[in-house]
């Protein structure tokens, strides 16, 4: 199992160093575990003047699965936009075909008080959003900014989906569904760009084959609004890379915190990068804060993805269920009145807890 183990900036290095202590338990317990890090980011712009180094991407192509901490940093605000280190996320997930992202937001019973929510509304939650995460506005061309006929400053960019690309992750929204409750919901904007009408027209056309799950359409206006009033109504949503940016973040306060929420790009073959959805906090970096739950989630969800070691991933997960049943709490988590847990001592408590 090669593992290429990617920082990044900020907090990265810390809850991914939270995740490597995961990594080496299992490994100590008999499990074929190779690692191999290096610079990505910020980190990959010190190292190499780019945010993803050639040599960053020659280890994540030879890597089976990457784990990957977080990227950006006030410092790197004033590069040009193609060195920034968000760049090299975009890049290598461009790089390694990572079509589709998967980003649960379950709900853990000791966490309802930290939701947003009221407790009746959320209880029991757990959502699965799949995010097409190659092509939209992110990447579209062309873009860039210009001065227009009256001398102002304007900046574009192009949102463009090909018919195959929304083929692509509808198919693997409804074979994710399959799998859970059978209820799919996508999630565009048809009323207003040409681009949702191609989306929705393609998704109903793939809903052909998969008759034993039931479709249904949203605009995303809408299904911003319906995870705050009604969550527990989704079971699986299929959208685009941008909305599915947007709605996953807003999912995250729904369980608990954005330090709870890990997520899986994988490309046709289930290779598979792993990082926590949020950013690289670099208010809180370095002071022990940060919650490296999300990144060792993700971290079970690369045996489960990738490796198909379910019984790993589950032993993963259960060991996170447990330090949170026993009350640890890092700051993000925790109630009034709820004692705070360090980042280390977090790590610490989930590896003790694979007992």
């Amino acid at each position: 199992m090669k593992i290429a183990i990617l920082p990044g900036d900020g907090i990265g290095t810390e809850i991914v160093a939270e995740a490597g202590k995961v990594v080496e338990r299992l490994r100590r317990d008999g499990l074929p575990i190779e690692t191999e890090t290096a610079p990505i980011g910020g980190a990959g712009y010190d190292a190499a003047r780019q945010p993803l180094p050639e040599a960053t991407l020659a280890i994540a192509q030879r890597a089976d699965a990457i784990l990957l901490g977080a990227v950006g940093g006030p410092k790197y605000e004033t590069l040009p936009r193609q060195l920034r280190p968000e760049q090299g996320l975009l890049a290598i997930r461009k790089a390694l075909g990572l079509f589709a992202n998967l980003r649960p937001a379950l709900l853990y019973p000791e966490l309802v008080s930290s939701s947003s929510l009221k407790p009746e509304v959320v209880s029991g939650l757990d959502i699965m959003i799949v995010r097409e995460l190659t092509g939209d506005i992110y990447f579209g061309a062309p873009r860039g900014r210009r001065v227009n006929a009256t001398g102002d400053a304007e900046g574009f960019d192009t949102m463009l989906y090909s018919e195959p690309e929304i083929r692509r992750i509808a198919r693997f929204g409804f074979e994710v569904a399959r799998k859970r409750k059978r209820r799919l919901c996508s999630v565009d904007k048809a009323n207003v760009l040409d681009t949702s009408i191609l989306w929705r027209e393609v998704v109903t056309a793939v809903a052909k084959d998969y008759a034993d799950v039931e479709l249904s359409h949203m605009y995303v206006d809408n299904a911003a609004m319906q995870l705050v009033r009604n969550p527990k109504q989704f079971d699986v949503i299929v959208t685009g890379n941008m909305f599915g940016d947007i709605l996953s973040d807003e999912a995250s306060m729904l369980a608990g915190s954005i330090g709870m929420l890990p997520s899986a790009s994988l490309d046709a073959n289930n290779k598979g990068l792993y990082e926590p959805i949020h950013g690289s906090a670099p208010d809180i970096a370095g002071q022990n804060k940060a919650n490296p739950l999300a990144t060792i989630l993700s971290l079970a969800m690369m045996f489960r993805y990738t490796f198909t070691r379910a019984d790993v991933a589950d032993r993963i997960e259960a060991a996170v269920r447990k330090v949170l049943a026993d009350g640890m709490r890092t700051a993000d988590i925790a109630s009034a009145g709820e004692g705070v847990t360090g980042t280390r001592q977090m790590g610490d408590a989930v590896v003790a807890a694979l007992s």
